[in-house]
Parts: C-alpha cells; structure tokens; sequence
C-alpha cells in the first residue's frame, strides 16, 4: 500500500511525517497548486502527516487532462485518498478547495459508515446549498485576471508575466467552470464537524453565505471570522493554525 500512496500523482508531501498520528488534507483553490500550502505543511509538519493536492493541468501537472467538474474532481480525490486513511484526517479547503473537502468528505462516509474526519475546515466560501450566477469560466483572458485582482490570491508576478499566465490559464479557467457550474444535492451534509473560517470584506463570500454551511453537517459546527478580504489566510496564519493544530490534536477549535 505505501508503493501506491507515493506514486500518487495527486498528492504532494512536502515534510513526509510517517509518525505522526493524525493526516492533515489540504485542498487549494481554483487556479492554485500543492504550493500554496507550502507554510501550513512547514508549520503543522510536527503535529500531523500533511497531504497537499495538486490539481491536474498545473505545475508538475501541466500536461495532464483538466477536470471541469467537481463532482469528476470529487471522485477521483477520494479515490486518491482512500490509502492515506489508517490516521485520523483533518480536511482544509479554501474557496475552491472547501467545496471540494466537503464533497471529498462526503464521499468517505458514503462509502464507510464508520468514516468521520476529526475537523472539516471550510476557508473562503460559501456554504455549498447556497449559489451565484458567477461566470469568470466565460470571460476572456483579461476579465478572468481581473477577477483574480480582485480577490487578491495571485502572486503579482505570475500576473505581471504574460507567458507564465497564459500557460495557466486553462488550468484557472477550467477551475473556475468546475466552482461556478457546482450544485450540491439537495440536502447534503456530512456527520464530520465544519468550521467555517471567513474573512469580513469578501466579496464572494458574505456572512449570511458563511453562516449557510450550518445546514451541511449533522456534527459540530463553528464559524470563525477574521478581518480580510477573499484571501484573509495570509494576514491571520498564526491563529489559523492554531484552530488547525487543535484539531489535529483531537481537540474541537
């Protein structure tokens, strides 16, 4: 089994803890890569095994078929994560990523009926039952940097390099058609708690909206705002990793 797990292209450890006791999933969001992760593995390496998913159509990825649709991504990130569960697991999603931890999660526990994760940490978006008529994936190239200006989670020298932005943009605009043609099946929750970290000034993703993931889960739920916009993450690590520390730990945040 462990042949398998490393030979997976689907999953980046960047500090391999073998004898951790807990497995923390990280999930980026639309356009991102494993990299973005990078701090969250550095700083939580000594308190779990910390599993970052590189989407396909990026990075190492870049010559792999893109997936368009979260329910295939879903699917096949499950599948990539069934081996990796012989330890307790923390999901963090961001944006794109907490709809995809979520649907992942979801996907588990149908499958095992004893499966729960310790903590399903839901950044940056929206709860999944609750939909805007969004439609970057149909912009043009410019409209959809606009956008990503906007929110404020490109590095600005990706942007500022037209060669490297144009050798990602199928990957970005294809994310961007996975999150904004998305709709949950009615009714769906996971038994696995959520906590719902946001920022104030989002403007994808309001309070109300937040507050909305309530409805997703038959466990504990919290919600934890913070001053930011989309992107919130970088000006708050500490206390975040804090929250993610003790979940990992066992302890609810």
């Amino acid at each position: 089994m462990g042949a398998q797990r490393e030979d997976s292209v689907w999953i980046r450890r960047f500090h391999p803890m073998p004898e951790s006791r807990a497995r923390l999933v990280c999930l980026p969001h639309a356009g991102g890569s494993a990299s973005f992760f990078f701090p969250m593995s550095q700083t939580l390496s000594s308190s779990a095994d910390v599993l970052c998913v590189q989407y396909p159509g990026r990075q190492d990825r870049r010559q792999d078929p893109l997936i368009e649709n979260i329910d295939e991504y879903a699917d096949a990130i499950a599948a990539e994560l069934k081996p990796w569960l012989d330890l307790p697991v923390v999901f963090f999603g961001h944006s794109m990523g907490a709809v995809l931890a979520f649907e992942v999660t979801r996907r588990l526990e149908e499958a095992d009926p004893e499966f729960a994760a310790l903590a399903l940490f839901a950044s940056g978006r929206r709860a999944p039952s609750r939909y805007r008529d969004e439609n970057v994936h149909r912009r043009d190239d410019d409209g959809v940097v606009r956008e990503m200006k906007l929110l404020s989670g490109t590095d600005s020298r990706v942007l500022g390099n037209e060669e490297i932005l144009r050798m990602a943009m199928p990957a970005i605009r294809g994310d961007y058609k996975a999150i904004e043609t998305y709709r949950s099946v009615p009714g769906a929750a996971v038994r696995s708690p959520i906590t719902v970290l946001t920022g104030d000034n989002d403007p994808r993703t309001s309070l109300e909206e937040a507050e909305g993931w309530r409805s997703h889960t038959s466990g504990a739920f919290d919600i934890r705002v913070f001053p930011g916009g989309h992107f919130f993450l970088a000006g708050h690590q500490e206390p975040i990793m804090s929250l993610v520390a003790e979940a990992l730990s066992g302890s609810r945040p």
